[in-house]
Parts: structure tokens; sequence; C-alpha cells
């Protein structure tokens, strides 16, 4: 079984490129460094729940989505 924070970090790519968003567009929403969605993407960070939430927000899919 895979990791969670990797799991994470393919969806959130995944969901990302299927929005045609950059990790500049989601880090800019996200008021964040785009380096941080890079480290995220790549489970090198482990974000907290408020930023998952707000990853889920700025993508319009669940929270349940992201971490599936």
């Amino acid at each position: 079984m895979k990791k969670v924070a990797q799991k994470l970090g393919e969806n959130l790519k995944r969901l990302r490129i299927e929005r045609g968003m950059s990790q500049i567009v989601v880090a800019n929403i996200l008021k964040v460094d785009k380096s941080y969605i890079s480290n995220i993407e790549n489970a090198k960070n482990n974000p907290t729940l408020a930023t998952i939430e707000r990853l889920s927000g700025a993508l319009a899919v669940s929270v349940n989505e992201l971490l599936k």
C-alpha cells in the first residue's frame, strides 16, 4: 500500500494537470511558494489538514478525492 503522502502527491498532480493548472497557479491561490507544491507532489512535504482543505478548494474537489 502506498504511503498517504505519496497518494496525495500523485492525486494532486493528476488533478492539477486535468484542470490545466500549473504549480505556480496553485501556489498563488494558496499563497505559498511553487516549491512547496512541488514538494507535496513529490511526497517530500506533509501538508497540514488545513492546507489539504485549501488544496481541495483550489482544485474544486473533495478532500477525500485528494487522499483516495
